[in-house]
């Protein structure tokens, strides 16, 4: 009994270790290859096979379907991912986890003492080193240092105790109600490995570290490789459960997307029973004579499981989501109708931080959109002398409001988030880029605000002044797209034209000033005009400055000119 307890203790350790070495690896690949999954999920179309490659490419990153099927979870959910594509990057994600497997197999080899030392190279390489690269190479190599140590603890809990191991053994071996050859008997024993897959993945939520447990079991020889493969296709249905708890409380079609990742594992895992059933010994003797371990066996079912069970569905995927919305029909009670929510973002994006920061650039770009529109009615307002827009303003400024608030709300979430550090540095500076942005619509409404002054004391502005509002807006409206093209494509050779820009807007207020002094002196404006014009350009001139705010906070978290500039000489490190 003793000897169970001490190999049951040792199996939770090995899971344990090897489920934190999996999330430090996976931080590490994710972070390193943060800008490419941002690449790979901006390519997302219409097309089911670039869908699939996404899917298959970000899951063998981060190194997780679960996460990967969340994530298109929070995609759909907010509404800026359809459900065909939802479908191809599941069904991808599926062959891109894949590859735990493999690295998990490698257990089979007398190596796993030489790739434990990664640990301690890893963790020696992080605690002596300040570059971000060389560090994440150093999680890289812990991560995977601690999975071969988790992959040993493992094995051992199967090898240290023989009782241990005859009992474990004599479990798949002499149960007498299913290990007839009768028809009822094969099916029915086949039927509850597959459960005992289902059950357990989804109480560990894992279906890599499940199916790494199931390779030690097959090392330390106390699992035939034919119960092996039943169970590796009942951790296929049981990964489902974490998308399916990720689905509550969403829209319909994002629990729609979570339907449809539990329909293609458990189509592909039914046919599959199916066909072991039939053709079991085959299979199992194929295996064998083509693969020399019995771990590598395992990982090689898993792969072409996956990989026909994709090449089976992928060209079915609009009947797949055809059938999903026959199982979760449209809400007759269009409960929360015209509530307002956050476009881009949602929090289920939080397990993958690269896919929030690229949501988060265009839900920002959405806020700033709402505001240079708004900018534009203001102004225009005040030289048409028509406030006819003013209802669209307001209302365009609660949402930017809104906006503003969810998006910091999200970024607090997302900073505690494990991120890479030019993703921190990024995330920090949003906080006042949309600060900025929320400005930049006050101003907006403010603009509407002193024409219905103007038109209510029917104060008329010469066609000259008109003329300076005019050109000095549509300087602002260069600037605006340039700083916000800064903000999301990270360009900072464009930041020396927004400080020019800034520069002419700043001499048009002195220059337009003086101008308008001389108009005064001449007769041609009235004293009450002059307040309404300096309010006007004065706020044109502070728009301009939020803008080289957001443009220059690529460089300075703060926004600084001065502090981006030093950095970009290289005078400042940070």
């Amino acid at each position: 009994m003793g000897g169970l307890i001490l190999s049951l203790f040792a199996l939770l350790g090995g899971v344990g270790i090897f489920m934190t070495g999996m999330k430090t690896l996976s931080d590490g690949l994710e972070h390193g290859a943060g800008k490419g999954i941002q690449r790979l999920l901006g390519k997302i179309s219409g097309n089911r096979f670039a869908g699939f490659g996404v899917g298959t490419a970000v899951t063998g990153i981060i190194q997780s379907s679960s996460a990967t099927t969340v994530m298109v979870i929070g995609f759909v959910n907010a509404g800026i991912m359809t459900l065909m594509q939802a479908a191809a990057i599941i069904i991808g994600a599926n062959v891109g986890t894949t590859v735990t497997a493999f690295m998990s197999a490698l257990s089979a080899f007398k190596i796993t003492e030489y790739l434990v030392a990664f640990t301690f190279i890893g963790i020696f390489i992080i605690m002596f080193s300040k570059k971000e690269k060389v560090i994440l190479i150093g999680r890289i190599m812990s991560g995977l240092g601690m999975i071969f140590v988790g992959l040993d603890l493992m094995g051992n809990a199967f090898k240290s105790d023989p009782t241990v191991n005859e009992a474990i053994r004599g479990l798949f071996d002499s149960s007498g109600l299913f290990s007839s050859n009768d028809l009822f008997g094969s099916i029915g024993y086949s039927l509850l490995l597959v459960l005992f897959g289902v059950i357990f993945t989804g109480i560990i939520q894992s279906s890599s570290a499940f199916i790494s447990i199931v390779i030690s079991m097959i090392g330390a020889r106390v699992l035939p490789l034919e119960y092996a493969l039943f169970i590796v296709l009942g951790s296929n249905i049981g990964t489902c459960v974490t998308a399916l708890i990720a689905s509550i409380g969403t829209t319909v079609n994002a629990k729609r997307a979570a339907v449809m990742h539990l329909l293609f594992n458990v189509t592909g895992t039914l046919a599959f029973v199916a066909v072991l059933l039939i053709l079991k010994n085959p299979v199992v003797d194929i295996l064998q004579r083509a693969i020399p371990t019995e771990e590598f066996r395992v990982a090689v079912f898993h792969l072409i499981f996956n990989l026909i069970t994709a090449g089976l569905v992928l060209p079915f995927t609009k009947q797949l989501v055809v059938l999903s919305e026959r199982l979760i029909p449209d809400k007759k009670d269009a409960v929360g109708v015209g509530r307002r929510k956050l476009r881009y973002i949602d929090d289920r994006l939080l397990t993958t931080p690269p896919a929030a920061v690229l949501q988060l650039k265009k839900e920002v770009k959405g806020m700033s959109d709402l505001a240079r529109e708004n900018l534009k009615r203001g102004i225009t307002a005040l030289l048409t002398r028509a406030v006819s827009d003013k209802d669209k303003i307001l209302k365009d400024e609660e949402t930017i409001n809104f906006i503003n608030k969810g998006v910091a709300a999200f970024l607090i979430k997302l900073s505690s988030v494990s991120t890479a550090k030019s993703e921190e540095l990024f995330i920090g500076s949003l906080h006042h880029v949309i600060s900025d942005v929320e400005r930049i619509g006050d101003y907006a409404q403010n603009f509407i605000e002193e024409a219905e002054k103007i038109i209510e004391k029917r104060v008329i502005f010469s066609d000259a002044a008109l003329k300076e509002i005019n050109a000095m807006y549509e300087k602002v409206l260069v600037m605006y797209d340039a700083a916000i093209d800064i903000l999301i494509s990270g360009d900072i050779k464009k930041l020396s034209f927004v400080a020019r820009v800034e520069d002419e807007v700043d001499e048009m207020k002195r220059t337009f000033g003086d101008n308008h002094v001389g108009r005064l002196n001449e007769g041609g404006c009235s004293v009450e005009s002059g307040a309404y014009f300096y309010a006007v350009i004065s706020g044109l001139e502070r728009v301009a400055d939020h803008l080289t705010n957001i443009a220059f906070s690529i460089k300075s978290p703060s926004g600084s000119q001065r502090e981006a500039m030093e950095i970009l000489a290289g005078e400042k490190k940070i």
